[in-house]
């Protein structure tokens, strides 16, 4: 399906040591002709990690993105009734967001997109990147491979050994999953056994 002119949300939360890998895939998305809308967490533009100063990163995404990024709730409310999104890709998507996002909650500008991108009846595209998807979290991450609408990026473990718990999605398989989202449909297989990633 071509993504051409395509409203595509596009948001990131807080596993910094990922976005290294989502660069190329937002760079990819706006090649393809997308009409990318970024949007950041707190934990994206708030925080100063070794990865990168929240303000830097934000920068960065604006400029690939070639929109100043959404990081309020304000500022992403009006994704639901006028700039209504064809689908939004979450990536990567934290743990927390998956959490956040399985019991309704709405507390940042990520979760808001998501809700009003829900309501409008449009698909999420979640690019999982968490360290407990197979701990506190795997209730979560069964709600939501259960959720209408809600579609995944192929993933797997990422490093069994050192992190047994941990599963990352395969980055270079987000537009993919997004081809196959626009037209309701999950891409397959969903879990991968993905290549090992050194622990950062």
């Amino acid at each position: 399906m071509a993504l051409n002119a395509k409203r595509i949300g596009f948001a990131l939360t807080g596993s910094h040591c990922t976005y290294q890998e989502i660069w190329p895939q937002v760079q990819k998305l706006k090649e393809a002709g997308a009409d990318i809308y970024p949007i950041a967490s707190p934990a994206v533009a708030e925080t100063d990690t070794r990865f990168g100063a929240g303000a830097e990163i934000t920068a960065h995404f604006a400029q690939l993105a070639g929109r100043p990024v959404i990081t309020t709730i304000v500022e992403a409310e009006p994704l639901g009734p006028k700039t209504q999104l064809d689908a939004l890709v979450i990536a990567p998507c934290t743990g927390n967001t998956c959490a956040k996002l399985a019991n309704g909650i709405t507390d940042t500008a990520v979760l808001m997109a998501a809700k009003a991108t829900l309501r409008n009846g449009r698909p999420v595209v979640l690019a999982i990147s968490t360290n407990d998807a197979l701990g506190l979290n795997a209730k979560n991450l069964g709600v939501l491979l259960n959720t209408p609408r809600v579609f995944f990026v192929p993933f797997g473990q990422d490093n069994p050994e050192e992190k047994p718990r941990s599963l990352v999605a395969d980055m270079d398989l987000i537009i993919p999953t997004l081809e196959y989202a626009l037209q309701g449909k999950q891409i397959q297989p969903v879990l991968i056994a993905r290549k090992l990633r050194e622990v950062k």
